[in-house]
């Protein structure tokens, strides 16, 4: 069975993670995909094991011209693109506002809010001029629930959120179906990345408990997919069992 034969998927931080995750299943399912990330190499070797329907394009999303280029000149059988997983994205550091370097905030800010926007507005037209496609932004519970640490990283997903809401708002009378995907705890190269290498320091996070993984996130984008063309799913939360928002926290003197 092939459900998604007639897909050709645009995936961005497809290297490792959710993206990586969302290219094997997606293409195990029939689509073509389209690999972007900023490690080449790692396409490469994924490409390597896909072997078809797969084409790789080295790119940092934060690079508003390269995004364009990108899109403009796909080889013929990738160029009709009717899914875009908007999966690159980070978080840096853990510390609190005053202490936080602004390096960091501009590198999330850039990546995940500016970059997402420059991939969907790439692809948009051509979607609209088909009357069909999906975007997919892969969001965080961070936008909705705020923890110490936090700060620009969830200020960006909150962004990703009202941003897909205003892409459906205005997208509405066409053809095109739009999903903000918010996961929890998910054991992915996420926190090494935050804690920049830290190994050690990222495996605590996931200490005694069953997190998310790529593959769960995966497993969402393709439910959604496959959905009837007329539902479109607005949000979809996902957390680990083991997680729950907790009560707001209160200063005692």
């Amino acid at each position: 069975m092939s459900p998604f034969k007639t897909e050709t998927i645009f995936i961005t931080g497809a290297s490792s993670g959710f993206g990586e995750a969302c290219a094997r299943r997606l293409h195990k399912n029939g689509a073509k995909v389209i690999l972007t990330a900023r490690r080449k190499d790692r396409l490469i070797a994924i490409a390597s094991e896909l072997q078809s329907r797969v084409h790789v394009v080295e790119l940092d999303v934060r690079n508003r011209l390269d995004v364009e280029q990108t899109i403009k000149n796909l080889p013929k059988e990738f160029s009709e693109i009717t899914a875009l997983v908007n999966n690159a994205g980070l978080a840096l550091g853990l510390e609190n506002a005053p202490n936080a370097s602004l390096d960091d905030w501009d590198t999330m800010i850039d990546t995940n809010c500016k970059g997402l926007t420059y991939c969907t507005r790439a692809v948009l037209p051509e979607m609209v001029k088909q009357n069909r496609g999906y975007i997919f932004n892969i969001g965080s519970i961070a936008g909705t629930y705020p923890y110490p640490g936090g700060n620009v990283y969830g200020g960006t997903k909150a962004f990703v959120r009202q941003f897909s809401l205003n892409l459906r708002a205005e997208l509405l009378g066409t053809k095109i179906r739009v999903t903000n995907i918010e996961p929890g705890m998910a054991e992915t190269e996420f926190s090494e990345v935050r804690f920049r290498g830290d190994k050690d320091k990222a495996r605590k996070v996931y200490e005694g408990m069953a997190p998310l993984t790529g593959e769960d996130i995966a497993e969402s984008v393709c439910w959604c997919l496959s959905l009837p063309k007329h539902v479109n799913v607005n949000i979809l939360e996902l957390m680990p069992v083991a997680q729950a928002s907790g009560a707001l926290a209160v200063r005692r003197s």
